[in-house]
């Protein structure tokens, strides 16, 4: 009976949305590649070959607040908190217990210690996970910037991703797409 009861509750509460009219649609994409495209170029500023400001987490950090800019996740106090936060979790388990705890155990504990503090601190932004594990499994050059990781390049690839939606955000003359619901 209690295994049914479990299973039970996997099964559709609702219907699924209907999908968003084109026109939030092309908003979104030209959001998004503005966004990604600047950093890139920002990036290439830095160095020509790695990329430095295109992380993975980024790409999904496009995703919210260019996709879906009015949700919580996507405000600016969770774009910027839980990037920021989350690297300096991720930093100070690498620099307190690298080589004492197995990378597995260390991966887990980033992201899972990133999701307490942005629960705490109120701002959970689920990119944030990915910037956390980033730095655990990350490159040499990347374990290399040690507490400079949570500032350049998290803090300020961030920035820039907000400001950029700040400005595509708002450019639409639908009165119910603008950017941000708030900022604190």
């Amino acid at each position: 009976m209690r295994l049914r009861n479990y299973f039970a509750r996997m099964r559709s509460k609702s219907i699924r949305p209907t999908r968003k009219p084109i026109s939030k649609i092309l908003w979104s994409v030209f959001g998004a590649f503005v966004g990604i495209y600047a950093m890139s170029i920002f990036s290439n500023s830095f160095s020509a070959h790695d990329s430095f400001f295109l992380l993975g987490s980024f790409g999904a950090s496009a995703v919210l607040v260019y996709g879906a800019p009015e949700v919580p996740f996507s405000q600016p106090r969770n774009l910027l908190g839980g990037h920021v936060l989350s690297a300096l979790v991720s930093v100070f388990l690498v620099k307190m217990f690298d080589g004492v705890l197995d990378l597995a155990l260390l991966c887990a504990l980033s992201v899972a210690l990133s999701v307490f503090v942005m629960h705490l601190t109120l701002t959970m932004h689920p990119p944030g996970g990915a910037t956390a594990l980033i730095y655990v499994i990350g490159s040499e050059q990347i374990r290399s910037l040690e507490w400079l990781y949570p500032f350049t390049p998290i803090m300020l690839g961030a920035f820039i991703m907000l400001i950029i939606a700040l400005v595509v955000n708002n450019l639409s003359s639908n009165t119910k797409r603008h950017y941000p619901l708030y900022w604190y």
